[in-house]
């Protein structure tokens, strides 16, 4: 594909080899100088950044961004792929034979016919893909938790670790343990206010025990604290707002004052 046909192409089903073909472009001698830098490290910050993105637009909603951001993340992958093709380690092909050989050995209820497995829940499914991923890398004999969500936000990794711990029944019984266990913790926290290492690792604790709060709830602690920091900025705003109509800045504001306005605004709709 050509300059021109990469240009003018409105082929549906082209699409992605024209997104293939100007990232090529773009790398290739006379393309883009900052495209042509670029390393798999370099691309890491934009490659999360555009997952979080993409993430907060289905949080808010927003389906009308929704496409453009899927089309950025997508563009991540292309740029992996194609640096990966120059390297002559693997190419964007087998990046999507990779991952569709797996969806179908991991979905044996649905690929392989009747010889396939049973699973008709999502708790069998989840159980019987856990049991091919673990089979199928050979770790059957590696603990249980072994390298579990790494490279995950230390919240969403909590919450991981507590999900496998608890598919081989170590978890509470319900929910009056964790809160138990909550209260614990905020007692081991408040009992070492005065030693920071130990006040440290106990706040730790403290925050593990939350998000097995939410765990238990079926709530994405992530999502949980990611509606708790829109509000608080939803709120502060407001009460920069209601500051400024008395004629304060922020900076000029007393605590009571700003107080004040803070609690007026948790009065606010929204």
């Amino acid at each position: 594909m050509n300059d021109r046909e990469m240009i003018e192409c409105r082929d549906k089903g082209r699409q992605m080899e024209r997104l293939r073909a100007i990232m090529h472009r773009l790398r290739a001698p006379g393309g883009c100088p900052w495209d042509a830098e670029q390393t798999h490290e370099s691309l890491v910050s934009n490659l999360i950044e555009e997952a979080y993105e993409t993430v907060d637009c289905i949080r808010r909603g927003d389906h009308d961004h929704l496409c453009e951001e899927l089309g950025d993340l997508l563009l991540q992958v292309v740029f992996h792929g194609e640096l990966a093709a120059e390297a002559g380690r693997f190419d964007l092909d087998e990046v999507a034979r990779g991952i569709s050989d797996k969806l179908v050995r991991r979905h044996p209820h649905v690929f392989a016919g009747s010889a396939g497995s049973a699973a008709g829940t999502t708790d069998a499914v989840l159980q019987q893909w856990d049991e091919i991923k673990r089979a199928e890398k050979g770790d059957e004999a590696e603990p249980h938790l072994h390298r579990v969500g790494h490279g995950l936000p230390a919240l969403l990794r909590a919450a991981k670790l507590q999900k496998k711990a608890a598919k081989v029944g170590f978890d509470w019984p319900d929910e009056a343990g964790v809160l138990a266990k909550l209260r614990e913790e905020l007692g081991e926290m408040e009992a070492v206010l005065d030693d920071p290492a130990a006040f440290e690792e106990e706040l730790g604790d403290l925050l593990f025990s939350v998000v097995n709060l939410a765990r238990t709830r079926r709530l994405d602690p992530e999502l949980v604290m990611a509606a708790a920091n829109d509000k608080f900025e939803r709120r502060f705003g407001a009460m920069e707002r209601a500051l400024a109509q008395q004629g304060l800045t922020l900076e000029a504001a007393s605590l009571a004052q700003m107080e004040a306005a803070w609690q007026a605004a948790k009065g606010e709709p929204g």
